[in-house]
């Protein structure tokens, strides 16, 4: 590629916002060139605009200090100076976020960490190595809606640390069809300036507001079917999931129980599942891609986030401690890095993939 695609973050002085300036900083497809966010911030230097400060990891990137940042109203100047956006607004208005998105989409691509359009019959929400033939869908969005551009949302970060550990199973045959989930999720999951200290210090919560119905209900989604310009939600598989708020800085940890319809594979089979598994956004060398997207752990005492959560590039899902389950069939632990995999490095793996499969609609 010779020339970058020119991109923009919405709600970029908001913790997402600034991991996506963060890992697009040195981008061999995508350079930055439109930041938006409140009024309140409209007309500042980026620099200035971060009334909280700059809390992703690493330096501030240099070339982005002194860009004036947009109203995220000001749809013309998004126009002239990018192709497409990311969306990383983490207002809790959802109406709001949604009006705000369908107006961008009407012009360009838009990629979307929020939740107000996970739920919307039109637009797929993907994980890149699960089902990226969901794309498939963008046509009809555009011509439904009669927009230029379309949206695509990735899910929930809590349950990216044990879907596609599960969906390689059952991309090899076995059918798994009851799921009990315990995830610890880090304090980054609440953005900034987050759960107030004197709630997370020696101490677990064990309520995250609409974070076990996104766990349990997201899934069925991606892991549904495309028919008639629509999502219809796979029916085979019940998840129960408890959410709890850890004092943990980055990653969330899944605690998994399956059970398998029909035959039941073996522990070797199922290790060596996870080791050899490779999907689209591999064979297409992505840049934002992992290596390997599911890396087993032998140590009995992995994954941890502290040690396990930047596994290539922060991108892998980390999985160890698979043994038989005296309930289901077995159990397991898994990990994946809520603010890269599950926030900004999955909504640029998704545009990454778009892109790939579909580079005309980003002319």
């Amino acid at each position: 590629m010779n020339k970058k695609i020119a991109v923009g973050i919405l709600g970029a002085t908001g913790m997402v916002g600034q991991h996506y300036l963060r890992l697009l900083e040195n981008h061999p497809w995508f350079e930055v060139t439109y930041l938006a966010a409140s009024s309140h911030s409209a007309g500042l230097k980026y620099r200035d605009a971060l009334k909280q400060g700059w809390h992703a990891s690493g330096d501030m990137p240099a070339a982005q200090a002194d860009r004036l940042v947009h109203d995220v109203a000001d749809i013309k100047a998004a126009r002239n100076q990018c192709a497409f956006v990311f969306s990383a607004f983490d207002m809790p208005d959802k109406d709001a976020v949604r009006a705000a998105e369908n107006e961008y989409a009407q012009h360009m691509p838009v990629f979307s960490n929020a939740s107000a359009h996970r739920s919307s019959p039109d637009v797929p929400m993907i994980i890149a190595e699960i089902n990226p033939g969901h794309l498939s869908i963008i046509p009809q969005q555009q011509q439904k809606r009669e927009w230029k551009g379309f949206i695509v949302v990735k899910p929930n970060c809590s349950l990216q640390s044990y879907l596609t550990p599960l969906y390689a199973l059952m991309k090899a045959g076995y059918a798994i069809d009851r799921v009990a989930v315990t995830t610890l999720q880090a304090v980054s999951g609440a953005g900034y300036p987050g759960v107030p200290t004197l709630d997370m210090i020696d101490n677990v919560v064990p309520f995250i507001s609409g974070e076990e119905e996104k766990t349990e209900c997201e899934p069925l989604k991606i892991l549904g079917d495309l028919v008639d310009e629509s999502f219809v939600p796979y029916e085979g598989i019940r998840i129960s999931a408890h959410c709890n708020r850890v004092p943990v800085t980055d990653g969330h940890l899944a605690n998994v129980m399956i059970g398998f319809k029909d035959k039941k594979p073996s522990r070797d089979d199922i290790i060596s599942i996870w080791k050899s598994f490779s999907a689209e956004p591999q064979t297409l060398d992505l840049p934002m891609a992992p290596r390997q997207a599911i890396i087993y752990l032998d140590q009995a005492n992995r994954p941890q986030p502290k040690r396990d959560r930047d596994s290539d590039k922060g991108m892998a899902v980390s999985v160890g401690r698979l043994r038989p389950c005296p309930l289901l069939d077995y159990k397991f632990s898994a990990l994946s890095h809520n603010t890269v995999r599950g926030a900004a490095g999955g909504g640029i793996l998704n545009a990454e993939l778009a892109f790939k499969k579909m580079p005309h609609a980003f002319a």
